[in-house]
C-alpha cells in the first residue's frame, strides 16, 4: 500500500471515531474500572499498589495527582489516596481497593467538602471497596504474608533522588514479613496506557479540535508589532472559546532568536518584521494532551533562507511519518528524520529527540519496543540557527493504525505554501 493510501487509510478511521464519540466528555467509571481490571489480571498474583501522590493546594494553578493513579481511577482531588491490588484477598470485592484521606471537617473548610464512604461515592467511582489509608498498612502486609510477591508499578527514581512510593512501602514490608519477593513491574501500566481506547482518542481530538481554533488564532494575530504573549494569550483564548479548560503544558511563543531556545516560555519579546516565530501549545481536554509545533513568518513570507530550512525541516517530518507504524520503535524514526537533516548538512543543528509518546503526560513514559496499533506520538525534527537569528520545529500528533497512521495535526496549515496563503487570506 502506498504511503498516501496508507495515510488516507488511517486519517478515515480516525474522522470515524471522532464522530463517534464526539459527544463524550470524559473517560467513564465503567472503563477506569476495566482498566483496573486489566491490571489486577496481568499481575498474575502479586500485590501492587498506585499512590495518587501528596501536597496541598497550591496558591497557583491546582493539585495534580499521578497519572497512573489518574489512569485507573480517574479521580483528580484526592491527595494522598491510593489504589491497592490484592488478588489473593478472599472477598473478590477486596481484590481492589480504593483508600482515601480520612474526612477532615477542619481541613475541608479549606480546601473543600469532600464525600464520606458510602454506595454514591462507590457507584461515582466505580470501586467496590473504598476504605480510609489509616487501612493501608494492614492491607498490604496481609497482601504480601499471602501473596509473597510485591510488584512496583511506579516508574524507579534515578538515584540519588528518593525511591519511587510503592518500592519504599514494599522495603519497609519486606523487613516484616519474611520470604517477599519485589518485582519489577514497571513496564505494565505504560504498556497498558499506550494503546488508546475510542475515548481517549475522541477526547485527544477534542482537544486537538481546540489546538486547531488557536493556530488559527495566531495565524490571525501574527504581525510585525505584537508581542510574543499577544500570540500566547489569542491562542489560549481560543482554545477556551472552543470548550478547552486549560493548555496542555506551557506555551512556547519565541520569535527570532528565541525561537531556537526549545523551552522558551518568557513569551515577551516584540516580533519583529522578518521574524520566524516557533509555536509550540496544545490545548488539552480532559486530561488529555494535544502537542503542536508550527513556524510561521512576522510578515506572511518566508525569506529563501527561512524557505529552505523550513522545507529540510518539513521533509524530515514526513520521512518520520512515512516510517511511524506498528513494528517500528521511536529510535528507528528518529533516526530517519535525523538522516534527512544531516544529509542536508544541517545535522548539528538538531539537538533533540525526534518525539515521544503522547496522552495524559504531553510526554507520556511509553513502554520498552515497538509502537502498537492504538498509540499516539508526536514527531517533532528542528533545525535551530541561533547565528542566524532563527530557528523552524515542526511538530505533528500521529496516530498508529494497523497498516501505517493517521496524522490528526496535518490540516494545520504546515507547508509553506500553506501558511503563506492562510496568513495571507
Amino acid at each position: 500500500m502506498t504511503r498516501t493510501a496508507i495515510e488516507t487509510k488511517g486519517e478515515g478511521m480516525a474522522r470515524k471515531q471522532a464522530a463517534r464519540k464526539v459527544a463524550v466528555e470524559a473517560v467513564s467509571a465503567a472503563e477506569h474500572a476495566a482498566r483496573r481490571a486489566a491490571v489486577l489480571e496481568a499481575l498474575g498474583g502479586a500485590a501492587a499498589v498506585v499512590f495518587a501522590g501528596d501536597g496541598g493546594a497550591p496558591l497557583k494553578g491546582k493539585w495534580t495527582p499521578d497519572r497512573n493513579f489518574l489512569w485507573l481511577t480517574g479521580i483528580e482531588n484526592e491527595p494522598g489516596a491510593a489504589v491497592l491490588f490484592d488478588p489473593t484477598a478472599e472477598d473478590p470485592k477486596r481484590r481492589i481497593v480504593l483508600l482515601l484521606k480520612p474526612v477532615n471537617p477542619e481541613l475541608d473548610r479549606w480546601d473543600g467538602y469532600r464525600e464520606t464512604i458510602g454506595t454514591p461515592l462507590k457507584q461515582r467511582t466505580g470501586f467496590d471497596a473504598v476504605m480510609r489509608t489509616g487501612s493501608l498498612p494492614a492491607l498490604l502486609t496481609g497482601a504480601a504474608r499471602r501473596a509473597k510477591r510485591l510488584a512496583c508499578l511506579h516508574p524507579f527514581a534515578v538515584y540519588p533522588a528518593g525511591v519511587s512510593a510503592d518500592l519504599a512501602a514494599f522495603r519497609q514490608v519486606s523487613e516484616r514479613v519474611p520470604g517477599v519477593a519485589i518485582e519489577d513491574r514497571t513496564q505494565l501500566l505504560p504498556t497498558l496506557r499506550a494503546t488508546k481506547s475510542d475515548t481517549e482518542i475522541a477526547l485527544m481530538q477534542r482537544a486537538i479540535d481546540a489546538t486547531t481554533a488557536g493556530y488559527a488564532a495566531a495565524l490571525r494575530t501574527i504581525k510585525p508589532g505584537v508581542t510574543e504573549g499577544d500570540i500566547q494569550r489569542a491562542m489560549e483564548d481560543a482554545y477556551r472559546a472552543a470548550g478547552s479548560p486549560d493548555v496542555a503544558y506551557n506555551s512556547i511563543v519565541g520569535a527570532g532568536i528565541n525561537g531556537t531556545i526549545l523551552h522558551y516560555m518568557d513569551n515577551s519579546a516584540v516580533v519583529k518584521a522578518g521574524d520566524l516565530i516557533v509555536i509550540d501549545s496544545g490545548a488539552a481536554f480532559a486530561g488529555y494532551a494535544s502537542d503542536v509545533t508550527r513556524t510561521f513568518p512576522a510578515s506572511g513570507k518566508f525569506t529563501a533562507k527561512q524557505r529552505k530550512i523550513h522545507d529540510i525541516v518539513l521533509k524530515s517530518l514526513d520521512a518520520g511519518i512515512a516510517a511511524a507504524r506498528a513494528g517500528v520503535t521511536n529510535g528507528e524514526i528518529d533516526r530517519v528524520c535525523r538522516a534527512v537533516i544531516e544529509d542536508a548538512g544541517y545535522g548539528d543543528a538538531f539537538i533533540h529527540g525526534a518525539g515521544h509518546p503522547l496522552g495524559l503526560d504531553v510526554h507520556e513514559l511509553g513502554p520498552d519496543g515497538p509502537l502498537l496499533p492504538g498509540m499516539v506520538i508526536t514527531i517533532e525534527p528542528g533545525i535551530y540557527l541561533p547565528d542566524e537569528g532563527f530557528g523552524v520545529r515542526i511538530e505533528d500528533d500521529i496516530l498508529v493504525v494497523d497498516g501505517g497512521n493517521a496524522n490528526l495535526t496535518s490540516h494545520i496549515p504546515r507547508t509553506t505554501k500553506e501558511i503563506e496563503k492562510a496568513m495571507a487570506g
